[in-house]
């Protein structure tokens, strides 16, 4: 039986990178992969997949994120189904992924993202992946300010830590910086 993995970290740890150079590997021996990102992560285009590196591909479905249901393709011939910002699904989805790995010839299914918000609060679909994954995984970077591992992802305003704001709001290293918890702590002023 496939399985369904969660590999998760902070901003900055490379999820996306990962996932582009597990989708080449497969491609560059023949294999065809599925990737999937969902429709709200539109800050390098609709259906563009890529990392801060520069490396970049096309998604081949975009999730809507009212969408209840993948109207997938037939899948005899995917090996692997790859998931980028898998934190913005609705969770509905990722019960239809874990679904896919249940079937008898059913491909593995990957999912990279964010377990948490710049509150510390869990994703539903981070949630979701913890409570069905086979495999969860955590891509590890180092906090900015000290190097010890980064656990958090701290929201700059004006590059200013804050707590304000919607806990959907897309940005890259000018908005989100990954952080340790005391370091976070600190910037926010609990310890």
């Amino acid at each position: 039986m496939a399985k369904l993995y969660f590999r998760h970290g902070t901003v900055g740890c490379a999820k996306t990178l990962n996932l582009l150079a597990v989708a080449h590997n497969y491609k560059q021996h023949g294999y065809k992969v599925l990737l999937i990102k969902p429709e709200i992560d539109d800050r390098f285009g609709k259906d563009v997949i890529k990392a801060r590196a520069g490396l970049e591909t096309k998604a081949d479905i975009v999730v809507p994120q009212d969408s209840t249901n993948i109207d997938f393709p037939d899948l005899s011939d995917v090996v692997c189904i790859l998931v980028d910002e898998a934190q913005f699904l609705p969770s509905k989805i990722i019960d239809q992924l874990y679904n896919i790995t249940c079937l008898k010839k059913g491909p593995p299914v990957i999912c990279y993202g964010l377990r948490t918000d710049f509150r510390r609060n869990i994703f539903p679909a981070a949630l979701r992946l913890m409570e069905l994954a086979d495999n969860i995984e955590e891509i590890k970077t180092v906090c900015v300010y000290c190097l010890k591992k980064a656990k958090f992802n701290l929201k700059l305003i004006n590059g200013k830590p804050t707590l304000d704001g919607p806990s959907v709001e897309l940005g890259c290293e000018e908005k989100y910086l990954p952080a340790c918890g005391t370091c976070y702590n600190t910037a926010h002023g609990i310890i």
